[in-house]
Order: structure tokens, then sequence, then C-alpha cells
């Protein structure tokens, strides 16, 4: 019989923020899952009052109450537009672990999360044979956008385009980096994340030829690990603090004046999530943790709040790149940054931004929620799709590897041949094609 004893003294901690929550009802406006379905269940107003009942529905139908709680994109969307400062993002990560604790991983997700994501070496290694061996399951379906599709029926690929698998990682062309600092004087620790490190390297070394640009001395740690936010979405508290503790121990030591990630999630990870799931962490780890919390920015909020880039003011004619920009929901939703990737498209004369109707619309990405929900979540996307292709553009820039592959999906789906790129390979193509200097 489970200890529900025990579950009521966790679910304590959640009580005072669950009691903000109002039923007002404005998430309604801005949920992408709720706009899908129209069911209540799936608002963050019904998953609150979910809560609010846990002990009893744990009782009656633990999978239903679990089930419930994972169909959310985690986007952010309904915090941010709560009249009543409901910490919604803090409640569902924190309500996941507490009945992860309670009931237990599957053996599966065990061996997943903590056997390999959680051993950076194993997962490298996995990874990286998976990348040699993915042809055979999987064929190029729109080359202007990078898409494959799966050779043969298979429950995981169903009829995704994906993005493949990087034929060598980043972490293979630059294992290690300790160059000093330029003319900036500044000394940048680069947190590469699992996606560009394992399919868009490219992504990668245009950040290092951004920051080497700009005169700085860079810092890449070997052995780097995932951000842990895959092992705290799925409520696995034992991996995430273990990926956490070392990426700290390998970034700790650097001497850096700031951290600079180009993955909007690893950013709101690092800055947000970091700190909210390890209160109760030792002195040692917290001191440690928020350190390294307050340094760390996204990539173009360092060009354009450190170094100083500014968009180009001069009015611009002739033949014109059209770009549109999509607003990662945890870069502008949760942590504010909005202005800056939009400053660094506008900084290249020979490109103008194009702004699509609802840019900070949810694209259903949402890691985990994508893979276990993929119908949703590839409707939710075609939906942005449309959007974008309204612009009429060339290209759709945004600032999250994941956004990128939901992104390519949809539109691979369309036919486009619209070419979707991260806001950092757009400024350091301008770099090189116009010789900018700063």
């Amino acid at each position: 019989m489970p200890d529900m004893k025990k579950l009521a003294e966790l679910m304590k901690e959640l009580e005072t923020s669950l009691g903000i929550c109002t039923r007002c009802g404005m998430c309604q406006a801005v949920c992408p899952l709720f706009s899908e379905t129209g069911r209540e269940a799936d608002l963050a107003r019904g998953k609150l009052a979910l809560l609010d009942g846990l002990i009893q529905e744990m009782f009656k139908n633990p999978d239903g109450v679990v089930e419930r709680l994972n169909r959310c994109v985690l986007c952010g969307s309904c915090e941010s537009n709560c009249s009543s400062g409901v910490s919604v993002l803090e409640i569902f990560f924190k309500a996941r672990a507490v009945i992860t604790g309670f009931q237990g991983l599957s053996a599966a997700k065990k061996i997943i999360f903590r056997q390999m994501l959680a051993r950076p070496e194993i997962f490298d290694l996995l990874i990286s044979f998976a990348a040699k061996f993915q042809n055979m399951f999987a064929r190029p379906v729109n080359r202007d956008l990078g898409t494959s599709c799966a050779r043969i029926i298979s429950p995981l690929l169903t009829n995704r385009h994906f993005i493949p698998l990087a034929s060598e990682p980043f972490h293979k062309k630059i294992p290690y980096m300790d160059s000093p600092p330029g003319k900036s004087g500044l000394r940048v620790g680069f947190f590469v994340g699992c996606l560009l490190d394992k399919m868009f390297p490219g992504i990668a070394e245009a950040t290092i030829e951004v920051l080497q640009h700009h005169g700085s001395g860079i810092w890449i740690p070997e052995n780097q690990g995932c951000c842990g936010i895959p092992a705290i979405s799925e409520g696995d508290s034992t991996a995430f603090e273990r990926l956490v503790r070392h990426n700290i121990d390998l970034f700790d030591d650097g001497n850096i004046d700031y951290l600079v990630t180009s993955c909007a999630t690893c950013t709101f990870t690092i800055k947000k999530v970091w700190p909210m799931m390890l209160e109760t962490a030792s002195r040692e780890l917290r001191s440690k943790m928020e350190r390294l919390s307050q340094k760390t920015f996204d990539i173009s909020q360092f060009v354009v709040s450190i170094i100083g880039v500014s968009a180009d003011e001069e009015q611009k004619s002739g033949s014109i790149r059209k770009i549109t920009y999509h607003d990662p929901c945890h870069l502008k939703k949760s942590l504010g940054i909005w202005e800056e990737p939009r400053v660094l498209i506008n900084a290249d004369p020979g490109s103008c931004l194009v702004e699509m109707h609802d840019a900070d619309r949810c694209c259903g990405m949402g890691g985990s929620f994508n893979l276990h929900h993929y119908k949703l979540s590839s409707e939710i996307g075609g939906k942005k799709a449309s959007r974008i292709l309204d612009t009429g553009c060339q290209i759709v820039a945004t600032g999250c590897p994941a956004c990128i592959s939901q992104l390519s999906d949809a539109l691979s789906k369309s036919g486009s041949e619209m070419r979707v790129k991260h806001v950092i390979e757009i400024y350091r193509d301008s770099i090189i094609k116009n010789c900018i200097h700063f």
C-alpha cells in the first residue's frame, strides 16, 4: 500500500503556491494545448485543481494523475499571462518530482536518465554509435531543411521529419578550449548543451566565431553533460542533481566572467530550474550553483547587452534578405529576452526583420511532450508553420535548437524550402559577409 502520509508531507511544500490560483482562466487564452483540445484538464487551471486534490486522486487513479500532469508543453505561457503571479512551472516541476519520488521510475527510465544521460561519457558513446548507423533507418526527405524520415514504420519516428544526428559532434571537433581574453577583456565559459553538440554543431561553431570576433577568451571544459531538463521534466530528481553537480564542478573552476549558452532551454534551466529544484541541497552546492546561475547569459543577450552590438539604423534598400523570428518560450516568457535576438538580425545591413503574427506563440515542441504526444505537438507546430509561411520570408530564425527541430519538421511536411537558422548563425554570417567591426 502506498504511503499516503509521506505524499501528504511532500505536497505541503506546494500548498502555498497552489492557494494563489484564483481559477480565473487567464491561462486559457494562451495555452497552446488547450487551443487544440479544448479540454479543461489540459489547462494550467485544471492541473492545479488536480494537484489540490492530489492525495485523494492518487488513491483512485495514480496513472491518470501522472498522465494529466504530463500533458503539458512546459512553455510557461500560462505563467507569463497569470494575473495572480502563480509560479506554474515551479509547481509542475516540483509536483512531477514529488509524484515520481513517491511512485518510483520505471526500469526503462532509470536506465535512460541515470545510466545514460547522467553519465556524459556513456551518453556520448551511445549517440556516436547511433549516428554511424542512422542512415540504415532514415532517408533524406527535404534537402533544403536537412530533414529525414524513417525508411520503415517506426513507433518512435512515426511520420516525423527530423534533423538527423551530426556525423561528427561538436565535442569531437573541439573537445577543449582555453583561450585568453582579447580586446573585450572578458573570459567566457561556453555551455554547449546536448542538441548543439549532437545535432547542431554548426551553431556551436558560430557561437565560438562570434565570441572570438569580439575578443572574448573562451573556456570549454571537456566532458560536458546535459543541463538536466529532460530528467527533471520526467520527475527524476536523482539524475537531475547528478548532472547539475557534474556541470557545476566543470565550470566553477574555470575562472570565468560569464557563462553563455546558445540554447534557450539550457539558459532557462541553469538560471531558473537549477535554483528552484535545489533548494534543499548543501550550502556549498547552492553557493556554487547560484554563482554560476547569475553569470549565465543567452548568447544574443550577451552579445547585445554585454558586448554592446546594436542594430543597423540606416535605411535598408536593394536586395534585402527577409528574415522572420520565432520567440522560444523559455527565452521570452521565462527570461524576458526578446529584443536582443532581433537586434542581431537587424545588425546586418543586408537583412531585415519581418515580424510574424504571434511570434511568441509556442511551436509545440516541449521536449518529452513531443515524444509522448506527437500528434498534438505536430498540430501545434503546423499552425506555427502557417504563420511563418505567411511572412513570405526566406529564413526563419530562433534561439533554441529544440524549436529548430520542431519548425524544421513542420515546414518540411508543408514542402517549404524556407531555411531554419539560429540567430547567432545569422549574425556570424553578417560578420563574415560585411566585415562588421564594433
